[in-house]
C-alpha cells in the first residue's frame, strides 16, 4: 500500500552534491491531500520554528493558523491574491508574519531574515513528516492587518498553505498541472557562491 511518504520521491532533485532527504525532496505543490494534519504534528512544524535561530534570541516571528472550514481560514482565503486564490484549497493556511522592532524600540533590521529561517524550519521538519508547505508573496497585507487586527509595529510577509502531499491533480488549470509535474531546477552554484571579488566562482 502506498503511504504519503512514497510519493516524495516523486520529484525530488537532481542536486550536484549530496544533501539531506528532507532538502531533497521538499517542493511547493498546488494540490493537497484533503485530511487535515493532526494537532501534534502542526505542533512540531511549529516547534521547528522556535527553536530557528534569529538576531538576539529576538524569535520575532509570529503564525496565524487556521484550519479549512472555519470562518478564520476564509478570511485568510479572501487576503490572497486572485492567483492564489484560483488554486489553494489546503487544510491549513497560515500568515507569516514579524516584529519590526526590539523591545528596546530599536528597529530590528534582520526580523525578516529570521522569519525565513523560521519558515525554513518548518518546511524541513513537516517534509520529514510527510507534509507539504507552499509559501505564497501574493497577500493582501493591509487587509490582513485590518481583519486580523494585527498590532501596530508587526507586518505579515507571507502565507503558508499547509497539507499531505497529493498526486491527485486534476483539480488544476492546465498550465498548473504541467507545472506540478515539470522536472525542478535551480540555479547552479557559480551563480550565487563567490570567492575573492563579487562574481568570481567558488
Amino acid at each position: 500500500m502506498e503511504t504519503n511518504k512514497d510519493r516524495l520521491a516523486v520529484k525530488a532533485a537532481n542536486t550536484d552534491y549530496p544533501i539531506i532527504d528532507q532538502l531533497k525532496e521538499r517542493w511547493s505543490p498546488r494540490v493537497f491531500g484533503e485530511q487535515v494534519p493532526s494537532e501534534q504534528e502542526l505542533r512540531q512544524i511549529f516547534e521547528a520554528a522556535r527553536w530557528a535561530a534569529s538576531s538576539m534570541n529576538e524569535q520575532p516571528w509570529r503564525f496565524m493558523v487556521t484550519v479549512k472550514g472555519t470562518e478564520a481560514y476564509q478570511k485568510v482565503f479572501d487576503c490572497l491574491s486572485g492567483f492564489n486564490q484560483m488554486w489553494v484549497k489546503s487544510p491549513i493556511l497560515v500568515f507569516a508574519a514579524y516584529k519590526k522592532e526590539f523591545d528596546s524600540g530599536k528597529e530590528n533590521f534582520h526580523a525578516l531574515y529570521d522569519l525565513g529561517s523560521a519558515v525554513a524550519a518548518m518546511s524541513i521538519q513537516a517534509q520529514d513528516l510527510g507534509i507539504a508547505m507552499h509559501q505564497m508573496a501574493g497577500v493582501d497585507w493591509r487587509k490582513a492587518h485590518e481583519v486580523f487586527e494585527v498590532p501596530e509595529g508587526y507586518h505579515v510577509a507571507t502565507a503558508l498553505a499547509i497539507g499531505y502531499y497529493t498526486d491527485e491533480i486534476a483539480s488544476l488549470p492546465e498550465n498548473l498541472q504541467q507545472s506540478e509535474t515539470a522536472p525542478r531546477t535551480r540555479k547552479p552554484q557559480e551563480d550565487f557562491v563567490f570567492t575573492g571579488n563579487w562574481g568570481e566562482g567558488f
